[in-house]
């Protein structure tokens, strides 16, 4: 097969709709739609959860041609208009997708204007054992689930010194209120707090968890805060930011109430997990794409009392992937 000429002209380079996968035209938007993966249905329904847009397989890309005929192209999962954002899902072993990952270097070549992400195997399977699922009944704490010390009590005690310390002077002169989304917080916040030198007020938030929702659920709150903010200066505390979904359905409600201001605090920060572009004014450390457990932070509600944080090893969350077709990149034969 003949590789993509350099420069293509333009008027190859035009992306081809796909039919609609539609199958009912009632029902919840993940439930109405044909999909070629098992993975592919339930990101859909994780989207639908957090009330994101969302159209499947809507065009392709033409990524190589034999003369002036289209050979192969590309076509990602999943659009998501209010973003402007492809996403291309993989549940392949991570030594299994460097094919897809020259295509997909290929596409952003040819289409730069174009902004697409790959969610990796090991992103998916993390994504819905933060949402509550997972492929083991864990009832107790097992060493052999515990991969390396990521960061160290001491670590942790000098870096929420450090971000008190800037929040005590970005806000002097001022009042606070401290909103913490429970409960991956628990810890992080009372440190945070004590240090903090300027006088503030503590509330807290929580959203009802996505597993185990019903198909027609979304996202909403299950404790909201009990002080009014309206006019104050709130300073939400986040235990970890991955995707932005959680934070900004969050940061829109907290400001439909008119704070005088709104900053974030996490203690944990992936911006290359990150699907919504959310500001986080103070974080506390950037971590790779691991599940992490320690300080507040859990899995099945077990390992929040570790005094470090560190890697939860992927046989204890990783879930039956069984696809219901196999995966393809949409070549034209």
């Amino acid at each position: 097969m003949a590789s993509a000429p350099s420069p293509v002209p333009e008027k190859w380079r035009r992306p081809v709709r796909q039919r609609s996968r539609l199958i009912r035209r009632t029902g919840p938007a993940h439930s109405r739609v044909e999909f070629a993966h098992r993975s592919e249905h339930e990101f859909a329904r994780f989207l639908d959860y957090y009330r994101i847009r969302w159209v499947y397989e809507p065009v392709s890309f033409p990524t190589a041609w034999e003369g002036e005929r289209v050979s192969e192209m590309f076509t990602p999962d999943f659009y998501l208009p209010e973003h402007d954002l492809y996403i291309e899902l993989t549940t392949m072993k991570q030594s299994l997708v460097t094919p897809k990952n020259r295509k997909l270097r290929l596409l952003r070549e040819l289409y730069p204007d174009v902004n697409v992400r790959l969610l990796y195997r090991k992103d998916y399977h993390q994504l819905l054992a933060k949402a509550g699922y997972g492929a083991l009944e864990v009832q107790h704490l097992r060493k052999e689930d515990i991969g390396e010390i990521l960061i160290s009590p001491v670590e942790l005690e000098t870096r929420v010194r450090a971000l008190a310390r800037k929040i005590s002077r970005d806000y002097r002169g001022r009042s606070l209120v401290l909103v913490g989304v429970l409960k991956g917080i628990t810890f992080f916040y009372a440190d945070l707090a004590r240090q903090i030198k300027v006088p503030f007020v503590i509330d807290y938030m929580d959203l009802k968890r996505f597993a185990g929702a019903l198909p027609r659920a979304r996202v909403s709150v299950a404790r909201d805060i009990d002080y009014p903010i309206e006019g104050r200066h709130v300073l939400l505390v986040e235990d970890i930011v991955n995707t932005g979904l959680t934070l900004d359905y969050l940061l829109s409600g907290l400001r439909e109430r008119g704070p005088a201001s709104i900053e974030v605090v996490t203690l944990l920060d992936r911006p290359t997990r990150r699907l919504v572009n959310v500001a986080v004014r103070y974080v506390g450390f950037q971590i790779p794409n691991d599940y992490v457990v320690g300080y507040g932070l859990d899995y099945r509600e077990l390992y929040r009392n570790l005094p470090f944080i560190c890697v939860l090893k992927p046989h204890v969350y990783e879930v039956d992937l069984a696809p219901a077709a196999a995966e393809g990149d949409g070549a034209v034969s």
